[in-house]
């Protein structure tokens, strides 16, 4: 299925005292990068809104850390698409270090399922067909 990646670099305000990634910016993260995701495939999330009165909201999340993420660091945020419904959508993230040799270490894998929802009523509807075929994963690793 198709993955998609986005580039993210650690600043101070990303950091605890110590200079490691405050672990809920890795949320953060995954969300930036779903929402590059969406906008790569020719959509943005305020035009859902106005045309469809629709967004995805988070139903779940698991995150499963692995390594410290360090101020400066410049990380690559990822996903694949893993299940696509009428109303859900699950994808697999993960956050990876770029190390300076060329080598990446992941830092922090995840599970999100979001729901489709109308904003005025905020109960699950169906993604609108047109969208849903352009979400389609392709056969492609």
């Amino acid at each position: 299925m198709t993955v998609f990646h986005h580039p993210v670099r650690i600043y101070y305000e990303d950091t605890d005292a110590g200079g490691v990634v405050y672990y809920a910016n890795y949320l953060k993260f995954f969300e930036r990068c779903r929402t590059e995701w969406l906008r790569s495939l020719g959509h943005n999330q305020t035009d859902l809104l106005a045309a469809e009165d629709i967004v995805f909201v988070v139903k779940s999340v698991s995150a499963d850390y692995k390594r410290p993420g360090k101020l400066d660091d410049h990380l690559e945020a990822g996903l694949r698409l893993e299940h696509l419904g009428r109303a859900q959508l699950q994808f697999e993230q993960w956050v990876d270090r770029l190390n300076a040799d060329g080598t990446r270490e992941t830092l922090v894998t995840g599970n999100v399922k979001l729901a489709c929802v109308n904003l005025k009523t905020l109960r699950p509807v169906s993604i609108p067909d047109w969208l849903h075929c352009q979400l389609q994963p392709s056969d492609a690793s």
